[in-house]
């Protein structure tokens, strides 16, 4: 990733979701050392002694490994810039992008993952995602997977992505270095990413729909698709019960209709908790019963 320009996969996580994986990889560490240590029957003071240099080595490592993200992130979005401020990108609202799709033959190329694409797309647009699911079963991916539903991909929805080394090369075989190519995502970040590597493999002619296709309002582009633009970027527990902002959004203009169905399943996930509770309650009162002389 760094060899190509762009920064590490965490470019599209929070520096607060940085600071969480940061501190969950130094929880799983000590508890790891602590087991090891165990096994090892090391005497009480040289495993206090190790459990100390460890907690502060992996504090060491961690906040060297966040620094290093903040910095790429920072010389990324400065390379950005410069492609916008140079005019070597040039920028589209997503009604301008609208306008030109539908009267010149400008391509918007879509690269959002498979996740927010299914969910809405615009109509004749081409999708080559520049990061996509890593689906890949592997010890190193289910960690990551893990410790991202945990740190937060349980209420977000958002999935572990990796980038997509064939990105460029389905690009280039596709069009022309010379095509007018619009370059959407759903925020605008990763579009900026895409634009980048594209420019840098010689395309000149690009356009990028600045804000995402969630800026766009519902007349602005063709859309395809079972949801709105501005609702394919959300998921998870917080989208199961209407919990962001773009649900908000749409809560003021649909009526009180669409704000009672995210109140009824709000109630349901309690009313769910509470039977699990007493149902567990009761499991247990029947489990003592039975060992009782």
């Amino acid at each position: 990733m760094e060899a190509l320009g762009l920064p590490s996969l965490t470019i599209s996580c929070s520096n607060f979701q940085l600071r969480n994986v940061s501190n969950i990889s130094k929880r799983t560490h000590h508890y790891c050392t602590s087991l090891e240590l165990s096994a090892l029957k090391l005497s009480p003071s040289c495993t206090t002694h190790l459990l100390h240099r460890s907690t502060i080595r992996m504090q060491a490592d961690g906040e060297d490994y966040e620094l290093k993200q903040m910095k790429d992130m920072a010389a990324a979005r400065k390379r950005w810039e410069a492609l916008v401020r140079e005019e070597k990108v040039k920028v589209l609202t997503p009604r301008e992008a609208g306008y030109a799709i539908q009267l010149t033959n400008k391509t918007l190329l879509d690269v959002r993952p498979s996740t927010e694409h299914k969910k809405a797309w615009v109509k004749g647009s081409t999708w080559i995602p520049i990061f996509d699911v890593d689906d890949k079963f592997d010890a190193g991916n289910l960690s990551r997977q893990i410790t991202s539903f945990v740190m937060g991909g349980w209420w977000s929805g958002v999935p572990t992505l990796s980038y997509n080394d064939q990105f460029l090369s389905k690009v280039l075989e596709k069009y022309p270095k010379d095509s007018d190519l619009i370059v959407a995502c759903q925020k605008g970040l990763r579009s900026l990413a895409a634009c980048e590597l594209l420019y840098n493999a010689g395309y000149k002619n690009l356009f990028w729909v600045q804000g995402g296709l969630e800026a766009a309002e519902e007349e602005d582009l063709i859309k395809e698709g079972p949801l709105p633009f501005k609702l394919a970027g959300i998921g998870g527990v917080s989208e199961f019960l209407g919990f962001t902002d773009q649900q908000r959004d749409a809560a003021a203009k649909e009526g009180w209709g669409y704000r009672l169905m995210f109140s009824a399943r709000l109630v349901g996930v309690f009313l769910v908790a509470d039977a699990l509770f007493i149902g567990a309650q009761q499991v247990g009162h029947y489990l003592r019963d039975i060992r009782s002389p």
